[in-house]
């Protein structure tokens, strides 16, 4: 069963509650003041792990993919290419064949 955290409307106290999931905030009990006016109240989760569990081993494998990906992608040509220089020549009158005469 989780622990949750409440406020008592009534005396403005905090205090820990181990209830069922389906358990309602406006049916909670104050142990301070035995009010019915308690308010749940978001908190951080903890968990902890056991066994045989290596500390920064996802991220140490994220790292890994990440420059074997690298790697793979500085192969690569850029997206964004060189513009080639535009040709400056004139070019040629399709009418006389192919040839300019100046």
């Amino acid at each position: 069963m989780p622990i949750y955290e409440y406020r008592c409307g009534q005396c403005e106290k905090h205090f820990d509650a181990t209830q069922s999931v389906h358990a309602r905030a406006e049916d909670t009990e104050c142990p301070h003041c035995h009010a019915q006016s308690a308010t749940r109240l978001l908190s951080a989760c903890t968990t902890q792990v056991k066994g045989t569990h290596k500390t920064g081993f996802a991220e140490m494998k994220a790292y890994n993919m990440l420059d074997e990906r690298m790697d793979k992608f500085a192969k690569l040509p850029p997206l964004m290419g060189k513009r080639a220089a535009p040709d400056m020549t004139e070019p040629s009158d399709p009418s006389t064949g192919g040839t300019t005469e100046n």
